[in-house]
């Protein structure tokens, strides 16, 4: 084997190709250290809520729809990211952490220059306690990485991922790089010239690696989905690009948001711009079969207008949750609203209470999860962001705790936001939040109490 076929890694590590896109990765040497809990709000909490990270750094889980807890619960995923205040660079590594929620350790288990300050490196789980997947940047391009928690080896694949499949048969991803035109923090710093992006392009769009074989082939182009949206006439002179990926929890669908830029045009603010022009982001979700089939639009780029943001699966997997206006309906309130994902059965729930932050439910749909943010829980005199739990049956509303997230609050980019997330049991939530002004990611305990 030729010199040339060995690079160096984000950590040091020695990189060596055994298939074209296949690197394995020297093994780590990490060790688990010691990491005593801290109880948060213990008076006023409902239920135990605990601080789970150590006080040496900055530290987030990924997002509100990818669990950090591992199949077996007996682990958390963690990033430790090298800082905060100022934008990720190229070059500076951010740490992928396991924590032990039984002994109270952290370990190190790689270290990564793949993150942003949203998703972190967007940790995803196999299908057992033994696999974490993250991204990294090698050989000039953002990939999936793979870290066998037993062995300590580490392989990286040919393709990028936003998400996993359930069954740990492979990842998609729109390019972790292009995704930063549209908005920064969710993909991996800028470490070359974005691919450019010419309307909706047949050639670029969702990849999807198949993680035995290394195979990376596309499963649906931007231009294929620009084919199904309810008015494809308002798209022509724009450029397409896909956001949040994501499988439902039985593998058989994914839904995908698609986002259209016009030049010249702002995009700040882009999910609340009104119908009739052609700024900002232009949102629409679109849903397919696992295998990139039967493509159909479920939320359109009009309904998406009144004003939105964060879709997420229903556990059922047939049926989508997210904050929307339903002003098609006369409702210009923001709420919490359920659709199945052809689009139909369009419903509101909690009708008392107004939308917000990151929601989600639990299995057997008794529970609405959330959060707010920084300019929502001031307005409501609030020195810290509640993280909220609503039944669905009686509409009764409480706080788990409330935590400071009033960091970096003005930059869209290095904001924090709780991201609350089940455990898999929905026993247990997590979030991020920042109790003393460094980030940190708490732990809420619900068995005693739902």
């Amino acid at each position: 084997m030729n010199r040339k076929d060995f690079l160096t890694t984000s950590a040091g590590f020695l990189a060596f190709m055994t298939l074209p896109g296949f690197f394995l990765i020297e093994k780590s040497k990490s060790v688990p250290k010691k990491n005593k809990f801290r109880d948060y709000q213990p008076k006023t909490s409902f239920g135990k809520v605990k601080i789970v990270t150590p006080n040496d750094g900055y530290y987030i889980h990924t997002f509100f729809d990818v669990c950090p807890f591992s199949p077996g619960q007996k682990y958390l995923a963690v990033n430790k990211l090298p800082y905060q205040g100022k934008e990720a660079k190229y070059g500076d590594t951010c740490d992928v952490c396991i924590i032990d929620l039984e002994n109270e350790t952290i370990e190190t288990v790689y270290s990564t220059k793949g993150w942003g300050f949203q998703l972190g490196a967007n940790l995803n789980w196999g299908k057992t306690d033994r696999y974490i997947f993250t991204n990294d940047i090698i050989d000039n391009q953002a990939v999936c990485v793979r870290i066998d928690l037993e062995t300590k080896e580490i392989h990286a694949f040919a393709g990028p991922m936003y998400h996993i499949a359930p069954d740990e048969s492979a990842v998609i991803g729109f390019p972790l790089d292009t995704i930063n035109v549209t908005q920064m923090g969710y993909g991996v710093p800028k470490f070359k010239e974005y691919d450019q992006i010419k309307g909706a392009p047949k050639d670029q769009g969702l990849w999807r690696t198949n993680l035995k074989t290394n195979e990376k082939k596309l499963l649906v182009s931007l231009r294929d989905t620009a084919k199904h949206a309810t008015d494809p006439a308002f798209l022509e002179g724009g450029n397409s690009y896909f956001f949040h990926s994501k499988y439902n929890r039985q593998g058989t669908r994914i839904f995908q948001v698609m986002r259209c830029l016009f030049p010249d045009k702002d995009v700040s603010g882009g999910s609340e711009r009104p119908d009739h022009t052609k700024e900002g982001w232009n949102p629409m979700v679109f849903v397919f079969n696992a295998d990139g089939t039967n493509i159909h639009e479920t939320v359109t780029r009009k309904q998406w207008s009144f004003g939105g943001n964060h879709p997420n699966w229903h556990p059922d997997g047939e049926n989508i949750i997210m904050n929307i206006k339903p002003g098609w309906l006369g409702d210009t309130n923001m709420r919490f609203c359920m659709f199945h994902h052809t689009g139909k059965d369009f419903k509101i729930l909690a009708s008392k209470h107004t939308g917000s932050g990151h929601p989600s439910v639990n299995a057997d749909f008794t529970y609405l999860l959330s959060d707010y943010y920084v300019g929502e829980y001031k307005a409501l005199g609030l020195d810290g962001a509640p993280i909220r739990l609503i039944n669905l049956n009686t509409e009764e509303e409480v706080y788990l705790c409330t935590v400071f997230t009033d960091v970096d609050s003005d930059n869209e980019t290095l904001r924090i936001d709780p991201h609350p997330v089940w455990s898999r049991d929905y026993k247990k939530v997590c979030f991020n939040g920042a109790p003393e002004g460094k980030r940190q990611v708490l732990i809420a305990d619900l068995k005693d109490k739902i």
